[in-house]
């Protein structure tokens, strides 16, 4: 992933960050060993803030790896809190079950295996945050099935959304395509009120209205 910011900026804001407890820090230092991609803490404290501001309790994630934003969310979120957890990888679910136990929010995270965005439909009422972190292309396909399940004034967090810069050049695949029909989607929307901060690889934040 090629940095939005300078790599001078990258490092600076990376190097200011506070330590991770012990289960974070292992689950940091699993995905860099094995490439797997998390959203890390940068934009990981982001989304804890957004939802605790936000007083978000019902919380359903599109895409979640082996869970490092899960529980950045549980513990924003609080005990009572109600998070889905869904991945396509029945390992990486085994990981992230693990994990929420090290964490010890293993009892506000429902774990769902799957596509997300069938898996959405499994569970009934609305969210009060949703975020998407599917396979890029599947980024609008995602926006139609998360509007409308997100309660009014509800929070849409979505990670990648520039894509290494990617998105500001003529699209020659899949991915790229998807996130910038998306980011179009999303500013064009009547009822979201969107703005693309360009942290690490970019994160759309919209309020519905």
């Amino acid at each position: 992933m090629i940095p939005i910011l300078s790599s001078a900026l990258e490092k600076y804001i990376y190097g200011i960050l506070p330590k991770r407890d012990p289960v974070l820090a292992e689950m940091e230092r699993y995905a860099k060993k094995r490439d797997i991609p998390i959203i890390g803490p940068a934009v990981a404290r982001m989304i804890y803030l957004l939802a605790q501001i936000s007083g978000a309790r019902r919380i359903f994630e599109m895409g979640s790896a082996i869970g490092y934003s899960t529980i950045w969310l549980a513990r924003a979120a609080g005990p009572d809190a109600e998070i889905y957890y869904t991945d396509g990888d029945a390992a990486n679910a085994k990981r992230a079950r693990g994990y929420f136990h090290k964490a010890g929010v293993n009892e506000r995270v429902q774990i769902l295996t799957g596509d997300a965005i069938e898996l959405i439909d499994s569970v009934p009422g609305e969210f009060d945050l949703i975020f998407i972190d599917v396979d890029k292309y599947q980024y609008p396909a995602a926006l139609r099935k998360a509007l409308p399940r997100l309660r009014n004034e509800g929070l849409l967090i979505t990670d990648n959304v520039l894509w290494s810069g990617r998105v500001a050049r003529r699209a020659k695949d899949g991915n790229t395509r998807g996130i910038q029909e998306f980011n179009r989607m999303v500013y064009s929307s009547s009822v979201l009120f969107p703005v693309i901060i360009p942290l690490r690889d970019g994160v759309a934040v919209c309020r519905k209205a």
